[in-house]
């Protein structure tokens, strides 16, 4: 066995590897909080301490072991994904981790794989935490779908999300590509989308009830928007069998 900088921990010699995953399944819920909630150092200490007890078995150490450490890197993972990470990408690290475990022959190579993995986790939830929309974003898009069919101004937004209203038309344009004005227009013309499904409303009285002025403003945003015209958006809609009707 090669050096190393962790101190023997007792173990049942007859029994090293159920010790260990003792160890683990005790961890186990305290290292899954430490990576929902984004705390590195916490993971890294209990991961220190596992290697602890990985080293003490010495060579009574088996493909069990390997078996639990996969186990464990599927549990961080599936945390990672209720932090937020990308299904997609925490699926690719599993995978890449996998294989490389399976070539790994000797103490200091199973150390440095176990940490690299725990901060390729770690990185895959921050990614998404460093895009996800901030919170005042998030506020101002809701007031902006619920309040569609009434006058909005970007003044009344921003006083309702708690910001400045030049400070929110720059988060929105930076956030989400579009300005207050499009984002507006959107929202309205899916509230119109949803009664061109569900009512026999004519179109004046739909284009009041989603804020507009008049309908033939709301004709053209609606076409702008959704490349037909609002009866056509109707008709097409009324001509779909119902069990293909999925509208956006």
């Amino acid at each position: 066995m090669q050096n190393n900088d962790f101190p023997a921990i007792a173990l049942d010699p007859c029994f090293p590897f159920d010790r260990i995953r003792e160890l683990y399944l005790y961890e186990e819920p305290a290292l899954l909080a430490s990576i929902r909630r984004g705390d590195r150092k916490e993971a890294t200490r209990i991961i220190n301490l596992l290697l602890v007890h990985i080293y003490s078995a010495g060579a009574e150490r088996s493909e069990l072991l390997k078996g639990l450490l996969l186990e464990l890197i599927v549990m961080m993972s599936r945390a990672a994904v209720e932090a937020g990470a990308s299904q997609t990408e925490v699926l690719g690290l599993r995978f890449q981790h996998l294989t490389e475990l399976a070539g790994i022959g000797d103490d200091e190579h199973l150390a440095r794989w176990l940490r690299e993995s725990v901060v390729r986790i770690f990185e895959t939830v921050e990614r998404h935490q460093n895009t996800a929309l901030p919170s005042v974003v998030v506020r101002a898009l809701k007031i902006i779908r619920e309040q569609s069919a009434g006058p909005l101004t970007r003044a009344r937004v921003a006083r309702k999300a708690g910001i400045s209203p030049s400070h929110l038309a720059d988060l929105l344009q930076e956030r989400t590509g579009r300005s207050f004005t499009e984002l507006v227009r959107a929202a309205r013309v899916d509230r119109a989308c949803g009664l061109l499904r569900s009512t026999e409303l004519s179109l004046a009285d739909i284009a009041a009830e989603c804020g507009f002025c008049d309908q033939s403003y709301f004709t053209r945003v609606f076409q702008k928007l959704r490349k037909e015209a609002p009866k056509q958006y109707r008709d097409n809609f009324l001509r779909t069998p119902k069990t293909q009707k999925n509208p956006p």
